[in-house]
């Protein structure tokens, strides 16, 4: 089953919430507006005494709640991971730049971690095993091995789609909409 993109009033995506969590917004009303085609799911409850009408909920695809957001996305920036890095270097490898196998990839830090190089989007780049065997615990100049494209830090737009969840095909193209021009995604 897909998870709900939650965003705040402004559009800004905030949390891939679930089903259950995105009904309660949908029965307390804390729903400024929502998008979707059609709706998620549609949840159906009790019947009613005095209608003899049964309660139903649509969840939406796409919700933003009301009221001021909870995160100053200007203090967030995206947390790593290595599926991450890897999509966004569109599983291809930074230095010999052939598109290689999810698993046929490391994380590379262009500054060695040994020569204090953090693990960060800035200093890390997807690469196949024999180009970071090769590179070793070398720079890319003192390797000869120039990188292909730059790393980068992904947009809250692009970190979004790159947390490799199941996304329905309105949300992904609402979300891919909003991606910078200069994405990797695109």
């Amino acid at each position: 089953m897909h998870d709900v993109l939650q965003l705040d009033i402004t559009g800004q995506p905030q949390a891939w919430i679930s089903i259950e969590q995105a009904a309660i917004h949908v029965a307390t009303r804390s729903i400024a507006w929502s998008l979707g085609d059609t709706p998620l799911a549609v949840l159906r409850g009790g019947m009613n005494v005095r209608t003899g009408h049964q309660s139903i909920l649509e969840v939406p695809a796409i919700l933003a709640l009301s009221g001021n957001s909870r995160l100053n996305l200007f203090d967030v920036s995206p947390s790593f991971s290595k599926l991450k890095l890897i999509r966004r270097d569109r599983q291809t490898c930074a230095y010999c730049g052939e598109p290689r196998d999810m698993r046929d990839l490391t994380v590379d830090h262009i500054l060695p971690a040994s020569r204090g190089g953090p693990l960060s989007w800035m200093n890390t780049v997807a690469a196949c095993r024999a180009c970071n065997a090769r590179k070793a615990d070398r720079t890319p100049e003192e390797a000869r091995m120039p990188l292909l494209f730059t790393p980068y830090v992904p947009s809250r737009f692009e970190d979004f789609l790159l947390k490799g969840r199941r996304i329905r095909a309105d949300v992904h193209e609402w979300l891919a909409a909003r991606l910078p021009k200069d994405s990797r995604l695109n």
